[in-house]
């Protein structure tokens, strides 16, 4: 079977977002920094549409190339997707990313409240309603042989590996440190055994690897 995973960007004091993150704030404040780290590389260029033949290479832009392509489909939540919770409204939000958005695949959304898919370039967004095993099951339909990965946000992954179905995460941790906001592991969850599978360091993050022991 096809393994569902985790790519996130982390501060060093364990958040995904700042603090009093909102609709045009996304991040939160100081969240923009966790992210550093790939905004000036070829393959972040490349897949948000502009020229990447200045971006920098390396490294970093290996990861970030391999950590773009390795998958068939995606999970994210509303809030990732919106940031906000509630219903969608009358003249419901297109997402973050434009007409063009950087995923070229399908784009499972998890949400309580129904909207209608909505295709934008090279993306389908699909809104589920039904939970995650229905999410994760309509993303391994349409992701065929290649696995499927969670983008965000943490709410989201926190509850891919409560209910154990995350198999592998990829955590970029950043020279940042927050001191508030979204942490991406919830206190007081019963987290399972990891097993670090590789560690990938340069001046501007450090990428850990890790696999879930059943």
């Amino acid at each position: 079977m096809t393994k569902l995973k985790l790519d996130i960007s982390m501060s060093l004091d364990g958040y995904v977002a700042g603090p009093e993150a909102i609709h045009d704030e996304p991040l939160g404040k100081g969240g923009g920094a966790l992210h550093k780290w790939a905004y000036n590389l070829r393959s972040f260029s490349e897949t948000h549409g502009r020229d990447g033949s200045e971006g920098e290479t390396g490294t970093d832009d290996d990861v970030l190339a391999e950590a773009s392509t390795g998958y068939g489909a995606v999970i994210m939540g509303k809030r990732m997707f919106c940031g906000e919770d509630g219903p969608w409204g009358a003249d419901p939000f297109e997402g973050w990313w434009g007409d063009d958005p950087p995923f070229r695949k399908p784009v499972f959304v998890l949400t309580n409240h129904e909207r209608e898919p909505l295709e934008l370039g090279e993306t389908r967004f699909e809104f589920v309603t039904d939970g995650i095993e229905a999410a994760l099951e309509r993303a391994r339909g349409a992701a065929g042989s290649d696995d499927v990965q969670i983008s965000g946000g943490a709410n989201v992954a926190q509850q891919y590996l409560a209910a154990g179905f995350l198999d592998e995460m990829q955590i970029h941790v950043a020279p940042v440190l927050l001191g508030g906001g979204t942490r991406l592991f919830a206190e007081g969850d019963a987290l399972p055994s990891l097993r670090v599978t590789r560690v990938i360091e340069s001046p501007a993050v450090t990428h850990i690897r890790y696999e879930i022991d059943r």
